[in-house]
């Protein structure tokens, strides 16, 4: 890091989210390139060589970047719709739409759902896209290449459905692919963009839907290809109490011991929701290591449940936090979601009890970075790890006078973003984008939301 060009970064409180939880309520930090090469209590050293940029941090909190576990992009477009509506009935509602998306559709949901979450200090970002109508497009690299314009890390979860209505699935029987094709698709996908370095910027894992939209055989041949191929495993798993009763109804046994049976537990698995879980459900999570993307705004608008946070984390499952799809979490932010995890969770068995600030603040960065697989290289401010880090603004009117700066964060107002650093290279100032145009993406959602809307209305 000697030749490395270095931002400095000081007089700022620091929640470094190690594994010894240090704090400092007055520090620095030095990014070398696009690493964390040091950081600690009061000034930064003096004499460093090929300091580009000095930041007053005053008044600051400066965290690990956030770290979104679960995402569904292409509902940018189709948010506000089936407000009133359960998991299963607002997938039959929205699943003919959603079954006509198409490349332009896609970049431009992926653009908006990435602006908003950066802003909002993501600079770890996921998608679980799985909808490929025929005909429709690269949506994966569509997908990609938003995320590279945004500037955020990025995991695609490549997506896949084979069991349609005439299976007994929930989605329309040309909104699926065939087990071949989907299980081709993926691996072109992983070989074409995964990359497996240290720093890498775009990563890729195997991810059929779940349960009700894929046939046991696609399951345990993704598995298997996951697997060959090196990369990691996501699904839905668990969210309502419908799913447990399809489960046992088609398959004789509920989700965990389904997913079991098919080679879908292991510390290269996460899976979305997780509400309803037993005791066993979250023993068998805990012994095979397998993640949690925790999605509590969603859980709440479909009224799925509240999943058991406080147990899963005492049993030592890794748990992160997920936006989910914006067409059941209008907002878009994963900020806002260290709050909700926080507060949904107070209204379980566990009480006043069951998370605190600093927890919260815990899933939403290196629960996160655990359960994408990458623990080591982000999700904590650590020397020598990435240089993934927000600078949160806790000197205005809805912060300044609550004294502890994680509680600020955490149980206060949405707190704006300064600036946002990923693989230390900028991407938010002041609270606004600066490699592309919230404007521009504003609009180009709008359109095609409503173009989206027109084709869905013939049918």
């Amino acid at each position: 890091m000697a030749a490395a060009q270095r931002i400095v970064i000081e007089n700022c409180s620091i929640a470094t989210v190690d594994a010894d939880d240090t704090e400092y309520a007055t520090g620095h930090l030095v990014v070398a390139g696009n690493r964390i090469e040091s950081l600690g209590p009061g000034g930064a050293p003096e004499g460093l060589e090929n300091v580009v940029r000095r930041i007053d941090a005053s008044g600051h909190l400066v965290t690990p970047g956030l770290v979104n576990t679960h995402h569904h992009f292409y509902q940018w477009i189709t948010r506000g719709l089936a407000t009133d509506h359960n998991l299963f009935d607002w997938l039959v509602a929205l699943y003919p739409t959603w079954a006509r998306i198409d490349e332009p559709m896609v970049r431009a949901a992926a653009q908006g759902s990435l602006a908003m979450m950066a802003r909002g200090g993501v600079t770890t970002a996921m998608d679980h896209h799985y909808v490929f109508p025929k005909g429709s497009g690269d949506l994966s690299g569509a997908i990609i290449g938003a995320a590279r314009e945004t500037g955020v890390r990025f995991t695609l979860a490549r997506g896949s459905m084979d069991r349609s209505e005439k299976d007994g699935g929930l989605p329309p029987d040309f909104a699926v692919e065939s087990l071949e094709g989907a299980l081709a698709a993926t691996e072109a996908t992983v070989r074409e963009h995964h990359d497996a370095s240290f720093d890498a910027m775009t990563q890729v894992a195997v991810a059929p839907c779940s349960p009700f939209s894929v046939s046991t055989e696609l399951l345990r041949q993704g598995a298997e290809l996951a697997r060959r191929l090196g990369v990691r495993l996501h699904t839905h798993g668990s969210e309502t109490v419908e799913e447990e009763q399809f489960c046992k109804e088609l398959f004789g046994m509920g989700p965990t011991d389904y997913f079991e049976s098919t080679g879908w537990l292991g510390e290269d698995v996460w899976m979305a929701h997780c509400v309803h879980m037993n005791d066993s459900d979250i023993a068998a999570f805990a012994r095979t290591r397998t993640g949690v993307a925790h999605c509590p705004s969603s859980n709440a608008r479909l009224a799925a449940g509240i999943a058991r946070v406080p147990d899963l984390l005492a049993a030592g499952v890794p748990v992160g936090l997920g936006v989910d799809g914006t067409a059941s979490n209008e907002s878009g932010e994963l900020h806002t979601e260290l709050r909700n995890a926080l507060l949904i969770n107070r209204l379980g068995a566990h009480r006043e009890a069951a998370l605190n600030a600093r927890q919260a603040l815990r899933l939403g960065t290196y629960g996160g970075a655990q359960v994408l697989g990458r623990a080591g290289e982000i999700g904590s401010l650590e020397p020598g790890k990435l240089a993934d880090l927000v600078l949160w603004n806790l000197d205005t009117l809805a912060h300044a006078s609550i004294a502890d700066p994680v509680t600020a964060l955490v149980f206060g107002a949405a707190a704006p973003v300064t600036a946002s650093f990923v693989n230390g290279r900028q991407i938010v100032e002041a609270g606004r984008l600066l490699h592309v145009d919230e404007d521009a993406i504003a609009r180009s959602t709008r359109e095609e939301a409503r173009r989206l809307a027109r084709i869905a209305a013939r049918g």
